[in-house]
């Protein structure tokens, strides 16, 4: 087939959804080629119709990346039958998801964009992108401390990555990971008996919060997006939750 490119691809190109979710709705039966129910694995050109949920599915103008700072309390999910979605926090114009997600407790820097083909290059998990977190905690911060969580701690049966840590205050550390297991940075530090107070996400990759006030976003620079893209060019194709 001249052209040719997975279902899955070409429904998220369209920025409709990330890969991922798009699988979930062709295993879900509700996508249609042509009026025939579409399968994990195929094949699709440009002059073929795709409708989700019986409404076509077409390109948006224009892609569009978005940093944001999430206040503790918003849940990172496109469902908008959950109190207190992204979704309808950020209320845009424009059909948006998240990258990824920072759990409802926590805040800070989490991305949004309408280009579903960019999610798993910013997702795959073996490409050492860096992402880093402000953490507070409930009791004084020991050397041991430091030392065990720079090593790896086992959670999740598995041992985390070495990553690089630093004391900041009394209660208060900078970390940088380059994984994303689920509630990561909450469950080491609980193995090592310590309580999260406070968590705070500063950096992905090379794009920093900055100044940008909790609740608000605004739209990634051209150089910035330049940089993201060359970065993130070359990844591999296994992906994590990306915490």
């Amino acid at each position: 087939m001249e052209n040719a490119k997975r279902l899955n691809k070409a429904i998220s190109e369209t920025g409709f959804c990330s890969r991922r979710e798009a699988d979930k709705l062709i295993a879900e039966n509700r996508v249609l080629v042509n009026g025939t129910i579409g399968n994990l694995g195929m094949q699709v050109n440009e002059n073929d119709e795709i409708k989700v949920d019986g409404k076509r599915i077409s390109k948006e103008v224009e892609c569009i990346y978005i940093a944001f700072n999430k206040p503790p309390g918003i849940t990172c999910t496109t469902d908008t039958s959950i109190k207190d979605n992204i979704i309808d926090f950020i209320n845009h114009p424009l059909r948006i998801f998240p990258i990824g997600r920072l759990d409802k407790a926590s805040e800070g820097l989490i991305f949004l964009t309408n280009d579903g083909d960019i999610v798993n290059k910013i997702l795959r998990s073996k490409n050492n992108h860096e992402k880093e977190y402000i953490v507070t905690v409930n009791k004084p911060i020991t050397s041991d401390f430091l030392l065990k969580m720079s090593a790896g701690v086992p959670i999740l049966d598995t041992i985390t990555n070495p990553c690089k840590i630093k004391k900041i205050n009394e209660y208060t550390f900078s970390i940088i990971l380059t994984q994303g297991l689920n509630r990561q940075i909450r469950r080491m530090c609980e193995y090592l008996d310590y309580g999260v107070s406070g968590l705070k996400r500063i950096r992905i990759i090379n794009i920093s919060l900055g100044s940008l006030k909790k609740g608000q976003f605004r739209y990634f620079t051209k150089r910035e997006l330049n940089e993201l893209l060359a970065l993130v060019e070359t990844s591999s194709k296994t992906h994590d939750t990306f915490l």
